[in-house]
């Protein structure tokens, strides 16, 4: 048992102690009522022997029947506590896991794989459940048959006693040359099962790219694989299940059977009564259970053990992103001013920085663009805006405090960020739009969905507002996500609007018609109305690889290789020869291209 984490089991079974001891008294009860009934069998069965009347006998049956009811219903109590308090445990710990994974950045989710995340909060909190419930019930069982009954077999005979029970140490050390190996087959198991879900994770999510491209058969050999894998580690475990439980079922019958072929000599030589025998075959046969059954409970510690770790593993995982221990309040609603000074931003594990000593200044009500070459940096922008990346202090400032000096949940209520891919959750439109606001009002949605120009395509949908959304918005198109995604951050009232390429879907009249709306919306102009009046002072920072959408903004911020390159106003970016007059040639003459085919 050294090898086992007993410090973690103390310290999840601790809550729940007064339980746990009343179910261990319980068994207590239980093991002395399973040690006194053979002792009443012994005692009736020497009676008959020279005589007896019928009444007295009818009275030990009725006391007998009575004290194995009284053991049973006993035996069932302790069971509901001590299972229960498995339960418990595993209800408390997935709630744990789940709050904890709230607090991780999205980029560790994405590195580690949804499908390893999901097992271990499901399976490997399955397994804690039963080394917490099962197994604890069934070695305190073991320990206290072996604590009471071997006293009472040795009172009848010693000897053949310890006979009959001298084959029980070959079972631990089975037991013991079987454990080790149990352990790994039952951690390659868990591995091969986490890879498994991730690429069942993975092929659900991507099933459209799949089809577009024919790799259905790629995907399969891919499947066929990995399941092989699981598998050939499934049936390793499930040989070494089939060798040793059969051995230890066959070491204790060998038991049973030396314990009659000895008693019946004790029998012929009159050392031994009839009665004696027979409490003797009951403590054995009662002992034979617990000891196979050391088997089962050592294959759930071994598996609860594992799954202890892996789950403590991820528990320990300290998110890089997190609030400061004393963050200072943010006071009021911001004007979404902005500034960077020497803003760097490194991936862990990349080569270089994604951003490199960028500083710029923008204004509250400023619209300003975020153009540059595929990977330069200007969706870590986006991130860092909303520290879904790390920053260092001072690096990066809202309204002039430094976003790493605020909770996260202050920060986040001033910046409402547009991913690309805006992911939608399988509710109804109306839920999505104001998922950012739970209470907000069916009016104030509504305006959110015609400020993001949705509002015609909800209204050709049978259920209109209550249509409901497939899995990640499926049964929407692109165009129709991204407005979705829109409306919801129009729908929040943040001071800072962020669109991360958020209108890339979108045809360029429809983005143009909505950059107009949120633009008459910060001029109080009938904009989005939210859930606390009109939107006033709203900065608008758009990352685009549409040149021609930037060319309308107040300004343009200019990165290449993640360092700013450029800033300015479209006219004198075009005037001027670098890296904007060359995305713009580049641009035009794709448009030319097009227009001619």
């Amino acid at each position: 048992m050294g090898g086992f984490r007993l410090d973690l089991i103390r310290r999840y079974l601790r809550p729940h102690r007064r339980t746990v001891l009343i179910g261990a008294a319980a068994l207590v009860v239980v093991n002395l009522l399973s040690v006194s009934i053979p002792l009443l069998v012994r005692g009736v069965i020497d009676d008959l022997q020279d005589g007896f009347a019928l009444r007295d006998v009818y009275l030990q049956a009725a006391l007998i029947m009575a004290l194995a009811t009284a053991m049973g219903a006993v035996r069932l109590y302790s069971r509901v506590l001590v299972f229960g308090v498995g339960r418990q445990v595993e209800a408390d710990l997935k709630q744990q896991i789940f709050d904890h994974l709230l607090l991780q950045e999205p980029g560790w989710v994405q590195s580690t794989g949804s499908g390893e995340v999901i097992s271990r909060a499901t399976s490997d909190v399955e397994n804690v459940r039963r080394l917490l419930g099962f197994a604890v019930l069934s070695l305190t069982n073991t320990a206290l048959a072996y604590a009471l009954t071997l006293p009472a077999m040795l009172s009848i005979d010693p000897w053949l006693s310890l006979a009959a029970v001298g084959l029980y140490p070959l079972m631990l050390i089975t037991v013991r040359l079987f454990g080790g190996r149990m352990m790994r087959q039952q951690r390659r198991q868990q591995e091969a099962l986490a890879g498994l879900s991730d690429l069942i994770q993975e092929d659900l999510s991507g099933i459209s790219a799949i089809k577009i491209y024919g790799q259905e058969a790629t995907e399969q050999e891919a499947f066929a694989w990995r399941n092989r894998l699981y598998r050939d580690a499934a049936l390793g475990l499930a040989r070494t299940r089939s060798t040793l439980f059969p051995l230890l079922e066959g070491i204790s019958s060998i038991s049973l059977l030396l314990l009659l072929a000895l008693g019946s000599g004790q029998l012929e030589s009159g050392r031994l009564s009839i009665g004696n025998l027979v409490a003797l075959i009951l403590f054995v046969e009662r002992l034979v259970f617990p000891t196979a059954l050391l088997g089962f409970t050592l294959n759930t510690f071994q598996t609860g053990q594992v799954s202890l770790e892996r789950v403590e593993d991820l528990l320990r995982r300290k998110p890089l992103v997190e609030s400061p221990p004393d963050p200072v309040p943010f006071r009021g609603r911001g004007r979404g001013a902005v500034e960077a000074r020497g803003l760097t931003v490194r991936y862990p594990g990349a080569v270089r920085p994604a951003l490199v000593d960028v500083s710029f200044r923008i204004r509250p009500g400023e619209l300003v663009a975020v153009v540059g070459p595929v990977g330069c940096g200007k969706t870590s922008l986006a991130r860092a805006l909303g520290r879904m990346v790390e920053v260092d202090p001072g690096e990066l400032w809202i309204d002039g405090y430094d976003i790493t000096s605020l909770s996260l949940s202050d920060l986040r209520r001033q910046v409402a960020l547009v991913p690309q891919e805006g992911y939608l959750f399988t509710a109804s439109l109306a839920d999505n739009l104001r998922y950012g606001e739970p209470q907000a009002p069916l009016q104030a949605v509504e305006q959110a969905a015609r400020d993001a120009r949705l509002e015609g395509d909800i209204k050709a949908f049978p259920d209109g507002y209550r249509t409901l959304v497939g899995e990640r918005g499926i049964t929407l198109s692109g165009g129709q996500r991204q407005r979705t995604a829109l409306g919801r951050a129009l729908l929040v009232d943040a001071p800072l609007l962020v669109l991360d390429d958020a209108l890339a879907s979108v045809d360029n009249t429809t983005a143009a018609e909505i950059l107009r709306t949120i633009r008459r919306g910060q001029q109080g102009g009938g904009g989005t109305s939210g859930v606390t009046g009109g939107v006033t002072d709203r900065t608008i920072l758009m990352i685009s690889h549409q040149l021609s959408a930037a060319a309308a903004c107040d300004r343009i911020l200019v990165l290449e290789q993640g360092r700013l390159v450029q800033e300015g106003h479209h006219d004198a970016l075009l005037a001027q020869p670098g890296t904007y007059r060359r995305l713009w040639a580049r641009e035009q003459a794709s448009e030319q291209l097009r227009a001619a085919g």
